[in-house]
């Protein structure tokens, strides 16, 4: 049943539209009557080619971005000593008691008065803000799992903080940042309130906004939709599948301490 919604919208996109059009209670794909037509028309006629590339953009910087910050936050508060250190642990969360709705007029006003209304980076750095506080917690619960004398060996050898960071930590925290970029990419590559409120030009539109764009349009075929939406969820399912592995375990890691 989880599945049917998905299966109707791929069936709904590959049958010909005068199909659809005549029988649209027939929920059976007939594999020797398949049409890609509507996906060509979405991706080159509707200008979702442009739109794939900004949500592969803007999700690929939020992920590079957040893993850096994160790694160095995590390590930082795992690791060094510094006044405040437990009051940002703790409230590393603390954004989330906000919903996201709250923050947008204070954001759209801010970034209109900064001249970053309607562009891209500007976008890369709400979703970083969204998802930064997340990626924070979940590395710094898988660095309180790692055998800090591995490190402690490392500087006997003359390794800076920096070489401990690249040589032992990554290697050893790579289930926990597959599964922080995994988050991370799903949240930037399916939100669509702050792209909504912040994105005018057509051009620079997410695959989110673009759907949206598209599904009111009256004079479209509902096909057309089903096109785009099964382009924007496919890469998403795609991905979970691959690496679903290691984010239920950089998610479990040192949440049981014994």
């Amino acid at each position: 049943m989880v599945g049917f919604p998905f299966y109707w919208m791929l069936v709904s996109s590959l049958k010909p539209l005068q199909e659809i059009l005549m029988n649209p209670s027939n929920l059976l794909l007939d594999l020797g009557r398949i049409s890609l037509t509507a996906y060509t028309q979405v991706l080159f006629e509707h200008g979702f080619l442009r739109y794939l590339l900004n949500s592969a953009f803007i999700s690929l910087a939020t992920v590079l971005l957040t893993l850096v910050l994160a790694t160095l936050g995590g390590y930082a508060v795992t690791r060094l000593g510094f006044r405040g250190k437990k009051t940002l642990s703790g409230g590393i969360l603390a954004i989330y008691m906000l919903p996201a709705i709250v923050l947008v007029i204070p954001l759209y006003v801010l970034l209109t008065k900064l001249g970053l209304h309607d562009s891209l980076p500007a976008l890369v750095m709400v979703y970083l803000a969204q998802t930064l506080p997340v990626a924070l917690y979940m590395l710094r619960s898988y660095f309180l799992t790692l055998p800090v004398e591995l490190e402690y060996a490392a500087m006997i050898d003359g390794c800076t903080r920096l070489q401990i960071i690249r040589r032992i930590i990554l290697p050893l925290a790579a289930p926990a940042l597959a599964s922080v970029a995994l988050y991370t990419f799903m949240i930037a590559w399916n939100e669509f309130l702050f792209a909504f409120m912040l994105l005018d030009t057509p051009e620079k539109f997410t695959l989110s906004r673009g759907v949206v764009q598209l599904a009111e349009s009256v004079h479209l075929s509902k096909q057309l939709v089903m096109a785009a939406s099964v382009m924007t969820t496919v890469p998403i399912m795609v991905l979970f599948l691959m690496f679903e592995r290691f984010l239920i375990q950089g998610l479990t890691k040192g949440a049981v301490k014994g």
